[in-house]
């Protein structure tokens, strides 16, 4: 898939921003649609499979995660009607999963393609699962430094793996325009020859994507 493309691909991030409505998140497709994003990208949580039930908040959220994912996520039978309606409105779903779980669950569902967050790109056990389904994978790089980046690349590889992309991250919500490091795009497409890379935007403005295309930058 990713070493025949011939443009950049835009993927809109929907997240858990609908908040556990469906129309909200058919909304969110339809708005990406008209912004001209090739995909949509919502997450597949299964909170008990992934995380303790009290853990330190995030700043922006005045309940635990845990409490937050599990009154707020959709459930698989959810992600088979979102993709269904995607498939209607002619943008590609992309869905994240956050265990190995979910990813056998999306796969139930006939997803063509994973990506993977920069919180799970290192755990090992879970990659291998999602390698051996055989379907090309997106992996954020955003939690991980050079040296973490270059050893998945070797995981990934030593599994006959080819089908992949990395992209450049900064795991801040926002970013300050000084953390984005940008310039690390063509550092990895030296680094990794076989990785298409790509880049994975945390700020309000389109700004600093259009600069990472001119960079190089395919998704």
């Amino acid at each position: 898939m990713f070493n025949k493309l011939k443009k950049t691909i835009i993927i809109a991030e929907a997240c858990e921003n609908h908040f556990g409505n469906i129309n909200n998140a058919k909304k969110m497709i339809r708005l990406a649609k008209n912004a001209g994003a090739d995909y949509i990208k919502f997450q597949h949580h299964i909170p008990d499979e992934e995380m303790l039930k009290k853990v330190p908040k995030s700043k922006n959220l005045n309940i635990y995660l845990y409490n937050f994912l599990k009154k707020y996520s959709f459930k698989i039978q959810d992600h088979e009607i979102l993709k269904k309606y995607c498939e209607k409105k002619k943008i590609k779903y992309l869905c994240t999963p956050f265990c190995l779980k979910a990813a056998y669950e999306l796969n139930n569902i006939g997803v063509k393609l994973f990506k993977i967050g920069s919180g799970e790109f290192t755990d090992l056990p879970m990659i291998s699962g999602i390698l051996k389904l055989k379907k090309p994978v997106i992996f954020s790089t955003g939690m991980s430094n050079p040296k973490e980046i270059k050893k998945m690349y070797k995981f990934i590889k030593k599994n006959s793996f080819n089908d992949f992309a990395f992209l450049n991250c900064t795991s801040e919500y926002p970013p300050d325009y000084k953390d984005l490091n940008l310039s690390y795009i063509q550092s990895m497409k030296k680094k990794f020859k076989d990785a298409v890379i790509g880049h994975s935007d945390h700020t309000n403005s389109i700004y600093s994507s259009i600069a990472a295309v001119t960079l190089g930058a395919k998704i």
